[in-house]
Parts: structure tokens; sequence; C-alpha cells
């Protein structure tokens, strides 16, 4: 699930298009640098996530595909997607570990697919950093 989790704040604007069987690519070009740099950006999105504050509409479809990313194991995201997720997860555990770990315990409580997307990880050869592989594998 963190490692999806991650793809779903790496997705930070990835909508759905019904009839579609892969997530739009409309926003692919969300700067996620500038989201993680910028505590304001950061901390809306996470409170979207945690029914915790507003929803901007990117933030509204990223809330409503996290469940299906995790569960479908990113199977309909791009690569640029993919690529997001691992910067995300990455930045996520090192940086905001507190806030990582209020998203697993939301959209992961059993830590299924924490396990589950780290050997897919492995398999598929992304990145992911001694301290995100202790915590995602625990």
């Amino acid at each position: 699930m963190k490692f999806l989790l991650v793809a779903v704040f790496a997705l930070i604007a990835v909508a759905y298009a019904a009839d579609d069987p892969k997530y739009t690519t409309k926003y692919d070009g969300v700067d996620l640098d500038e989201i993680l740099k910028s505590d304001r950006l950061f901390n809306n999105y996470y409170k979207c996530l945690m029914d915790k504050g507003r929803c901007t509409p990117d933030g509204k479809e990223l809330k409503r595909l996290l469940p299906d990313a995790l569960k479908t194991e990113c199977s309909k995201c791009s690569e640029k997607q993919r690529q997001g997720t691992e910067k995300v997860i990455n930045y996520l555990i090192e940086k905001k570990g507190t806030q990582w770990k209020d998203l697993q315990a939301k959209y992961d409580p059993e830590n299924i697919y924490a396990k589950k997307y780290l050997k897919l990880a492995d398999e598929r050869g992304y990145e992911i950093s001694a301290k995100a592989r202790a915590i995602l594998s625990q």
C-alpha cells in the first residue's frame, strides 16, 4: 500500500476517465517537486486525503483513485505516474514520517499493500531508499 499510497501522492492530480481503462495523463505535467517543497501545497493534499480539509478537483480525483490504484497495483498508471509514485513514497518516508504513518493507517491499516508493492517495486526496478525499504517491509 505504501508504494501505491505514494503513487497516490505521486499521482497527486490523476483523474480517472470512467470509460478508459487507464488513468488520465491530464495531470502528468504537475510539478511534484514544487508540491513536495511547499508545506502549504503538500499539506493541502495531505488534509484532503485524510478528510481533514477541502480538496481541489485533482485532489478529489486522487483520493477517489487511491483505493483502486492500491488494489490493482497501479496497473492503470502511466510510466510517468509510476515514477512520480517512487519519488513521493521516498519523500514521505524520509521527510514526512508522521504523515506517512497517518496515510498508511487510513489506506493500508493491515499493511497488506506495503509488502506487496515492495516486491513489485523490486521486480520493476524502482529505486527505494534503505529507510523506505525497512519501513515497507515491516
